[in-house]
């Protein structure tokens, strides 16, 4: 019976284990068969190592095909090779799995596959290194994101993905049927968290959520991970400086604790984060106005616009105080100046990170703008009913996990930072 418990990864073979036993279980990379003895290279999650077949392991080594799973047993010693400062001179050489070739993708990465390959079969492109370094990154930036939210006092809830009613207005929802009645797949937590913060006062979710939208670009995804936080008796200001804080600490910790992963997902170790620029919407209409683009007051920023703002204020920036018209129902006016909202985007460049505002606790209010946006208060009576409750004011926002990671990573599609997309004509793997 083969053992097949390993005792190291790759990544803790260094020199203080020299004339130990040890047990590795990985991929095949690469055999150099030098007649009486080959040299292995064997990767597994952590990286790679060398080990030095001979005997009647050199024949096993020989018919072995690249990317067969397998466990060695051996001595380490000192390497010669440049990129090994260890080997283990193996005494065991067991194939537990072999590859079939021709395989669809090069894992290696040294040919190079089209991007809906890689995605056909994602399980094996992620022993490539640089792939599976961003999806290390993104499983550290959510721990990141869970610690800093609880060091701010918030806990974190699980709201259904399964509704009754088209929340939000209803546009762009799946709607699909549930035990003969029309239910829906949530675009997002919104009317829930604003709920729970009547007794549990400050809550994140993190979790999936579902848009129809027919969108083909490299931003755009129907299935996404948000981020959402809704926190009691704040005002959209104060919301602002927290999506600082949780950016930043993903920022810090990549650049502190996973540089070497940083670096080879491709992402700018270097990157600097700081206070954002908060930026009003009248003030973006000026600069653009002065770089050509003439906007009236009410007209939405398109992708144009929003790359001209992005070339004149690099990195991160908020876009604050829209024009009330053009956010959802539940966001706060101005007291100062009704047509404007208390609400805020995160950008980076032209890409919108985060969406964020004071929300409406006046049931009257919220009752009236839903006229006003065309939507019958009757569809909303389970959620109206908890403002007469004594709903204390609140704030929130939601981020779109995927994009800061594109943006963190440098990728250039929000396919590459998520294992199984989902998009318009993708559904699978």
């Amino acid at each position: 019976m083969v053992d097949i418990h390993r005792t190291h990864y790759a990544r803790q073979l260094q020199e203080d284990l020299v004339g130990q036993q040890v047990r590795i279980g990985g991929w095949i990379e690469d055999v150099r068969d030098i007649g009486k003895l080959a040299f292995v290279t064997i990767r597994d999650a952590t990286g790679a190592c060398q080990a030095i077949v001979t005997g009647d392991g050199v024949q096993a080594a020989r018919q072995a095909q690249r990317q067969s799973a397998v466990i060695v047993a051996g001595t380490v010693q000192k390497s010669k090779a440049k990129d090994f400062p260890v080997e283990v001179k193996v005494t065991e050489f067991t194939i537990l799995s072999k590859a079939v070739h021709p395989l669809p993708i090069d894992p290696t990465g040294r040919v190079e596959s089209a991007p809906d390959k890689r995605l056909d079969a994602r399980a094996l492109d992620l022993r490539n290194p640089r792939v599976a370094a961003i999806f290390r990154l993104r499983s550290a930036g959510l721990e990141v994101v869970r610690d800093t939210l609880r060091g701010e006092g918030f806990i974190e809830v699980n709201t259904p993905k399964i509704i009754g009613s088209a929340s939000e207005g209803g546009a762009n929802l799946f709607g699909f049927d549930y035990f003969k009645r029309k239910a829906y797949l949530a675009q997002s937590p919104q009317l829930y968290k604003e709920q729970l913060t009547l007794g549990l006062d400050r809550v994140f979710e993190i979790g999936p959520y579902f848009r129809a939208e027919n969108s083909h670009t490299v931003r755009h995804l129907t299935e996404f991970t948000s981020i959402d936080v809704e926190a009691a008796f704040t005002d959209y200001e104060d919301v602002m400086d927290l999506v600082e804080k949780v950016v930043g600490s993903v920022i810090q910790e990549f650049q502190q604790s996973h540089k070497s992963d940083l670096e080879l997902a491709g992402g700018r170790a270097d990157m600097q984060f700081g206070k954002i620029e908060r930026l009003s919407y009248a003030r973006c209409l000026d600069e653009l106005s002065k770089h050509g683009e003439k906007l009236k007051f009410g007209d939405d920023l398109s992708d144009a616009a929003l790359r001209k703002l992005g070339e004149m204020h690099s990195g991160f920036y908020f876009i604050m105080d829209w024009p009330l018209k053009l956010k959802p129902f539940y966001i706060h006016e101005k007291e100062d100046d009704p047509r404007l909202s208390k609400s805020f985007d995160l950008q980076y460049g032209y890409l919108e990170l985060v969406s964020g505002g004071r929300r409406l606790h006046d049931p009257e209010k919220l009752k009236s703008r839903l006229v006003e946006q065309g939507l019958n208060p009757a569809s909303f009576a389970e959620h109206l009913k908890a403002f007469d409750w004594g709903m204390p004011p609140h704030s929130g926002w939601g981020l779109g996990f995927d994009r800061l990671m594109m943006v963190l990573t440098g990728s250039q599609n929000v396919r590459d930072v998520v294992l199984y997309p989902r998009d318009t004509d993708r559904l699978t793997p």
